[in-house]
């Protein structure tokens, strides 16, 4: 029984994500379907995640995964503000996650994430793999089963030095490519995460609404 649950875990790794640096924050927006073999699982699942008042994944592979690295994150941060009135800085969210991951290589985590944030250095993107190579990223990522198709988008059309609002539509209309070739990225909505010095604020649009 157990076998057979972890193997369904395992194969809810259908997603289309992306990140995108501008000159005044960091976007990520995110399709909402999850897979299960060719069962959509959900039209409503969460892959952008924040796990601090200015850092936030992206998500992608296996759900309980994700959602396990999630929790423990959470609780490793909250833990580093208390012990240093302060809270961690992005590139030190991404080293922690990092030896997390490497720790776990074993039995690895069956994961794709992006890292996200704003901090006193200005806008970053840090892509992570199952085992914990981490690579900063310059101008923009994607993950998931649609990300060629996002990539292609985002090559063509992302500038340097681009607004939120600009990196918002360009975001949006990456994944909506992606979820029109891509058949396990879809369902209803795409959620759209601006981080700013501000904080993070995360705005839900409806897929069919997204314009050409």
């Amino acid at each position: 029984m157990d076998l057979k649950l972890d193997e369904k875990e395992i194969r809810k790794t259908g997603t289309t994500t992306v990140a995108l640096i501008c000159k005044d924050g960091v976007i990520l927006a995110a399709e909402k379907r999850s897979i299960m073999g060719y069962l959509v699982a959900s039209k409503e699942s969460e892959k952008i995640l924040p796990i601090e008042d200015h850092i936030a994944l992206t998500i992608a592979g296996g759900v309980g995964d994700c959602q396990t690295l999630v929790r423990y994150m959470k609780a490793e941060l909250k833990l580093f503000s208390i012990q240093n009135k302060r809270k961690i800085s992005v590139k030190g969210a991404t080293t922690l996650l990092s030896n997390i991951l490497q720790g776990s290589r074993m039995f690895p985590f069956l994961v794709q994430l992006i890292l996200a944030g704003y901090d006193t250095s200005g806008p970053s993107i840090f892509t992570m793999d199952a085992v914990g190579a981490a690579e900063e990223e310059r101008k923009f990522f994607s993950t998931g089963s649609g990300s060629p198709i996002a990539l292609g988008v985002l090559e063509n059309k992302y500038k340097n030095g681009i607004s939120v609002d600009e990196g918002s539509k360009l975001a949006l209309e990456s994944i909506r490519a992606a979820t029109e070739r891509d058949v396990a990225s879809g369902g209803k909505a795409v959620d759209v995460a601006v981080i700013t010095k501000e904080g993070i604020k995360i705005t839900k649009h409806e897929l069919e609404k997204i314009s050409k």
